[in-house]
């Protein structure tokens, strides 16, 4: 076995090791991005720490995002179900007065005996 497949053996190993340890770990950011990242590191001499850092970021933006969206679908969900009804349709806050006429659709202005 030459230096190359135990390098490669290597690297495969620690492929499986990560994924096997973000599983385990509930890092799902990390499982998906980290070989084009370690790519990326690599084409760019990065450090560890630089490339841990990036990673860590990466799963910390994506649990952020993911979080407001659960919040964001979990206020509509209690918002329709106070309301009675998820088929409601919003009402105007003020309605014109019958007996005002409305602008022309022109763009015109109002007579101002009329108001």
């Amino acid at each position: 076995m030459n230096a190359t497949s135990r390098r490669r053996m290597s690297e495969q190993a620690a492929e499986t090791a990560v994924v096997g340890a973000c599983r385990m770990l509930r890092l799902p950011t990390i499982r998906g991005k980290f070989p084009d990242l370690a790519e990326q590191a690599a084409r760019e001499q990065m450090s560890y720490l630089a490339f841990l850092a990036e990673l860590l970021l990466a799963e910390c933006d994506d649990r952020a995002r993911r979080r407001s969206e659960r919040r964001i679908k979990a206020a509509a969900f209690r918002g329709r179900s106070r309301c009675g009804s998820s088929t409601s349709t919003p009402t105007p806050t003020s309605t014109p007065p019958s007996s005002t006429p409305l602008p022309p659709a022109s763009g015109g202005r109002r007579d101002s005996r009329s108001a």
